[in-house]
C-alpha cells in the first residue's frame, strides 16, 4: 500500500496540480509536502526531524 503524501502545513492529501515535496533544506532527510493553497499564502511548516520551520 502507498502511503499518501501529505501538506506539512494544513494535513491535506497533495492530489491536485501546484503542490511540490521536497526534502528539509537544513538536514535533508525527511520529505516536505506543501499544497498549492499553503505554498501561496507562505504557511508555515516545520521539519519534524530537525525541527526546521521555513515559509
Amino acid at each position: 500500500m502507498v502511503k499518501d503524501k501529505i501538506c506539512s502545513s494544513c494535513g491535506k492529501r497533495l492530489i491536485s496540480r501546484g503542490n511540490t515535496t521536497f526534502k528539509c533544506p537544513k538536514c535533508g532527510a525527511t520529505d516536505i509536502g506543501r499544497c498549492a493553497q499553503c505554498r501561496d499564502q507562505s504557511v508555515s511548516y516545520e521539519c519534524k526531524k530537525c525541527g526546521f520551520i521555513g515559509p
